[in-house]
């Protein structure tokens, strides 16, 4: 048996999460998955996956072998490419990540117009909030919102986004002022894991270079974006996001963001790629495709700000 085509077969199955999944992308019967993935056991000499009747889980060899897979397959391709066309027609699966809410609300849509156009190309849509090794997770390209720290990426700036307090007319209305963040412990405070459970920090004030830092008890904990934005509309408390989460909510006028003067400085937005993958073409095409789109998205956020 060819041990690229078993590799491919084995990073299939993960990418699809079961036998069955891998079979029916690769037009395949699930034994001859099955043999594939046995074949590379018995060259690696080491269990590679653990399986039961519906689920699949890599062994801790698995989690090394399957990283190796995933860069030995994408030095092929772009091996492939040097000696090919290198104007050919975007075509193949174009692996992209992305923040939950990003993904839901700002990557989508592009994407959706983007397989209009190039009907070659189908798209996986991986929406995690955590963070992703792009290269060991065989992904093309991500949407990041954060500070760079990897340098072996090829980073495209695409925007920023401020981190913002708002709450509902509403809720202020019937609440004491908030002017400063101190006022934030007298709140009804719903949280969020992204933005802090029990406290929140802000730039330092005065001649201090320590972040202030709130604490608080929260009345309301979740762990999505929309169920927060969703409580604080209807009157129910004080939430942190981003500024694109709130947009809609800020310009129809059913939330308001304060602290707007300490606030921290914006973060960049960036879409990333390993280095080299910009020599493919699917690859190319979606960051010449998405870039302006992008940009011209995170730069309304610019203006939003509170109506005091």
């Amino acid at each position: 048996m060819d041990r690229i085509d078993a590799m491919k077969v084995f990073v299939a199955t993960l990418d699809e999460g079961s036998l069955a999944g891998a079979a029916r992308r690769l037009g395949r019967s699930p034994a001859a998955v099955s043999r594939a993935i046995a074949f590379l056991e018995e060259h690696t000499g080491t269990a590679l996956l653990h399986r039961t009747t519906r689920t699949i889980k890599l062994s801790e060899a698995g989690e090394r072998y399957a990283s190796a897979c995933r860069r030995i397959l994408t030095e092929l391709e772009e091996a492939d490419l040097l000696v090919a066309d290198e104007k050919s027609s975007p075509r193949g699966l174009l692996t992209v990540t992305a923040p939950v809410a990003a993904g839901e609300d700002v990557l989508r849509p592009i994407l959706d117009d983007f397989v209009e156009r190039y009907p070659d190309v189908s798209v996986r849509l991986q929406l995690l909030d955590r963070p992703v090794s792009l290269i060991d997770e065989g992904i093309d390209v991500a949407l990041r919102i954060a500070h760079l720290s990897d340098s072996t990426l090829i980073a495209i700036p695409v925007g920023e986004v401020r981190r913002v307090v708002a709450a509902s007319p509403r809720y202020l209305a019937k609440h004491p002022r908030i002017d400063e963040p101190a006022d934030l412990a007298q709140h009804r405070i719903i949280s969020m894991t992204h933005f802090g459970l029990d406290s929140w920090s802000f730039p330092p004030t005065g001649h201090s270079t320590i972040p202030l830092v709130v604490q608080f008890t929260p009345r309301f904990i979740v762990n999505t974006i929309r169920a927060a934005v969703t409580s604080a509309v209807a009157g129910h408390g004080v939430t942190r996001m981003f500024s694109y989460h709130v947009a809609q909510q800020v310009k129809e006028g059913t939330l308001k963001i304060v602290l707007r003067d300490s606030e921290h400085t914006p973060l960049p937005v960036h879409l990333l790629t390993p280095q080299g993958r910009l020599s493919v073409p699917k690859v190319r095409a979606f960051v010449d495709f998405a870039t302006p789109r992008l940009r011209r998205h995170f730069k309304q956020f610019e203006l939003i700000t509170d109506t005091d």
